[in-house]
């Protein structure tokens, strides 16, 4: 430890930092290329919400201005989109605001946190800066969240629990019945974070609303953002709901303008594109379904997924494929930062980046 990393709050300097995908420009400028397929960090493949764009385009003259801090306009247009009480929701800058803002706002030091193994690593993160104690609980072998351990894993001060659903990296769900026997157990000392960033890619009829347990009083707060399917990770607009007393909490904490005003115009129009989202989950699905036809033909274990992303294994070093594939123009996730050594997490791109990543990834194996 460094002499002034001596001088940081208690259990900073032990924290792992967030490592996010690498981007093109390193790659290009690294390997001489003029083109790179980036599959690293399921962002949209398909761009923005062009509705988000053109409301964002009208609203340039307008950025010397503050932002409206309270986000009364999207708010209300979301509330009335999801027939929840505004005083129920939170808007932030991402989803990773968002769970800083529910660690800020829940976990005192000394308390608990717990949440799957893998999982999303700002969960961690924020709970670590609190001096909260993180308790990881590996998922099943076939890479479902074991909401019974989590339950086993629980002690008096146990005080939130992130639970990714979909979870990342693993792509896979926790099922409406599982979730509603594990909310109907808990402690009322204890409040359960529903992360569905992922949401919108979701197939299995089996998936539990979030929204549905926040309505019948459950100590729930669900995140969602408008990252992923409106294609809008670069402005980053995040929102939680829960009990109005529970976001009234968060709303003390958080930043006078946390969500930028492009980002709130955006967000606002992108509610209104439902042709466009109709059209990401179609690509998605159908990329998917390629995908898994050509691990299976190359005989590659792989993890079927609810979300835009999803776990082979290349059995061979993934530290040295995820290099290798960087040379063909690919850039993935390896997942050895998660413990599993010969695995990637892929995400879905357009039908031509997956099969530039099939034509690669067949060279860098062979």
């Amino acid at each position: 430890m460094g002499e002034r990393e001596k001088l940081f709050r208690k259990g900073i300097a032990d924290i792992k930092a967030y490592v996010p995908g690498k981007p093109m420009e390193d790659v290009m400028r690294e390997f001489g290329l003029t083109e790179v397929v980036k599959l690293a960090s399921n962002e949209n493949p398909l761009g923005p919400s062009p509705k988000a764009v053109a409301a964002m385009k009208e609203a340039l003259d307008s950025v010397n201005y503050y932002p409206d801090g309270a986000c009364l306009a999207l708010t209300q247009k979301l509330a009335s989109k999801v027939n929840i009480d505004p005083d129920a929701i939170i808007f932030a800058n991402g989803e990773d605001n968002i769970i800083s803002l529910i660690s800020k706002t829940f976990l005192n030091e000394g308390e608990e946190m717990i949440m799957a193994d893998p999982s999303f690593s700002s969960f961690e993160i924020s709970a670590r800066a609190m001096g909260a104690k993180v308790v990881k609980v590996p998922v099943r072998t076939d890479f479902t969240t074991d909401l019974d351990a989590i339950l086993e894993a629980m002690t008096e001060k146990t005080k939130l629990v992130f639970l990714c659903n979909p979870n990342n990296p693993t792509g896979t769900i926790s099922t409406s019945s599982e979730v509603e026997s594990f909310l109907n157990q808990l402690p009322d000392r204890v409040v359960v974070i529903l992360d569905e960033a992922y949401k919108e890619f979701v197939d299995d009829p089996d998936y539990p609303e979030g929204l549905d347990y926040v309505r019948a009083g459950h100590n729930v707060i669900v995140s969602r953002t408008f990252s992923k399917v409106y294609g809008l990770a670069g402005i980053r607009v995040g929102y939680a709901i829960g009990h109005p007393q529970f976001i009234g909490g968060m709303k003390r904490i958080r930043e006078a303008f946390a969500t930028n005003r492009l980002a709130q115009i955006a967000a606002l129009a992108a509610l209104d594109d439902d042709e466009f989202l109709e059209k990401v989950i179609a690509s998605n699905r159908e990329g998917r379904e390629y995908l898994y036809a050509e691990f299976e033909r190359l005989g590659l274990p792989y993890v079927k997924s609810e979300t835009n992303f999803m776990l082979v294994d290349t059995k061979k070093d993934i530290q040295q494929v995820f290099l290798d594939l960087q040379r063909h123009g690919i850039i993935v996730r390896p997942a050895h930062i998660w413990d599993m050594p010969t695995w990637a997490r892929v995400s879905v791109g357009t039908r031509e980046e997956n099969e530039k990543f099939i034509r690669a990834l067949e060279q860098v194996l062979a």
